[in-house]
């Protein structure tokens, strides 16, 4: 039969958005009397679209997210000081294109990770690729790579990602040689893909945060220019939502531990 040659060729030519849908394709087809151009659209459509769901989960596992936050998640319930437009904007991406920073401020427990893993796994969804990197751990990574050698390799790698997304930034003051390592990955980046900041630190006070002047200026420089601010307020959500869970029910990053 036509139907069974069609899913083997196209299994063999790993064209399996048409491979899953062919058979409902061809049905849809013959029941709208679509012509083969028509048929062939629909078919290349799937193809595409099951291509970018591929990709959108192997940037997803690559990203190492620490949850599963999804924008849709956002609660608007409470009042965190972000609108549904803004998150509509932020799901466009728009400031990626423009190569444009974000900073997402706000106090312990309002949801900074949480808003950051969200549009980060958006980004991967539209084959954007990105890495969720916490502030201390890249340190410890860049140690582990200067002792082997490899820390420029180490910078490029990070370079490729069209975003980084650099959690709790300026929990503590960083030496010497964590700034230039900042300097250098920043500089690497500028103005050709994005980072995403969490802080609990207003960029005024970032130049705090470094021994010297100069590098602490070149630092904040790159984070704010060009850059989006999202300031999340209303207190912590954490709290809130544990308030009003069931007796014996705890969360785990946001969301509801059954």
């Amino acid at each position: 039969m036509i139907q069974d040659q069609m899913k083997n060729l196209s299994h063999r030519l790993r064209l399996f958005g048409v491979h899953a849908n062919f058979e409902r394709r061809a049905a849809e087809a013959a029941g709208q009397n679509l012509n083969h151009l028509e048929f062939l659209r629909l078919v290349l459509e799937d193809e595409v679209l099951n291509r970018k769901e591929r990709v959108g989960k192997a940037l997803t596992t690559r990203a190492k997210f620490r949850s599963g936050s999804e924008l849709e998640d956002w609660d608007q319930t409470f009042e965190r000081g972000i609108t549904k437009a803004k998150l509509r904007e932020l799901a466009v991406a728009s400031f990626v294109e423009g190569n444009e920073n974000l900073l997402v401020l706000g106090k312990t427990g309002q949801g900074k990770t949480h808003l950051a893993v969200a549009i980060g796994r958006r980004l991967c969804a539209e084959n954007i690729s990105v890495l969720f990197m916490p502030v201390n751990f890249l340190f410890e990574e860049v140690m582990a790579a200067r002792a082997s050698g490899k820390y420029l390799a180490y910078v490029k790698r990070l370079g490729q990602k069209r975003v980084l997304i650099l959690d709790d930034f300026g929990l503590r003051g960083y030496t010497h040689e964590e700034a230039t390592v900042l300097v250098d990955l920043l500089e690497d980046r500028h103005r050709k893909g994005s980072v995403i900041v969490t802080s609990q630190v207003d960029p005024r006070g970032w130049s705090k945060l470094f021994e010297d002047p100069v590098i602490s200026e070149a630092i904040v420089n790159r984070l704010e220019h060009p850059s989006q601010r999202i300031q999340l307020t209303g207190g912590s959500y954490r709290e809130k939502l544990q308030s009003v869970l069931p007796a014996g029910k705890k969360l785990v990053e946001g969301k509801l531990l059954k």
